[in-house]
């Protein structure tokens, strides 16, 4: 049995189970949480089929963006990819082609935990095509 750092023992309590794209989703939610302060909101481009939806909860749970609270949207793309509005910024956070295909090759019930937290541990560098834009529109 793996050993879980506090934050991943918490949301896998919120979420259900641990698996890969939840803990995406908390990095997104994280990145976009670090560079906005104060009123935020999210726009995700994953669908809402699982397992990439599970990015979602990742999302809600780290960036303060929920479905009950209205400051969260889902558009169905299929894509591993966040945008994050406010303070006059938007921030968009894609994951890297590369590692979504690492993921979808390796993961199963088995390894899906074991993978969420290698990928916990990753530099978000290595996760994520992050931009940064100023913008008087949104935010």
């Amino acid at each position: 049995m793996i050993e879980l750092p506090e934050d991943l023992k918490i949301l896998k309590r919120f979420h259900g189970h641990l698996g890969p794209y939840v803990v995406i989703g908390y990095k997104m939610g994280k990145i976009g949480r670090q560079k906005i302060n104060g009123k935020i909101s999210a726009i995700v481009r994953t669908g809402t089929r699982r397992p990439l939806s599970c990015i979602i909860d990742g999302i809600q749970f780290s960036s303060s963006c929920t479905l009950g609270k209205g400051n969260i949207s889902i558009i169905d793309d299929g894509k591993a990819h966040a945008t994050f509005a406010g303070s006059g910024l938007v921030i968009d956070v894609m994951l890297r082609d590369e590692i979504k295909k690492l993921i979808d090759s390796t993961m199963s019930r088995d390894t899906e935990e074991k993978i969420a937290v290698e990928l916990f541990h990753k530099d978000n560098d290595e996760l994520f095509i992050v931009r940064e834009i100023e913008s008087t529109t949104f935010g």
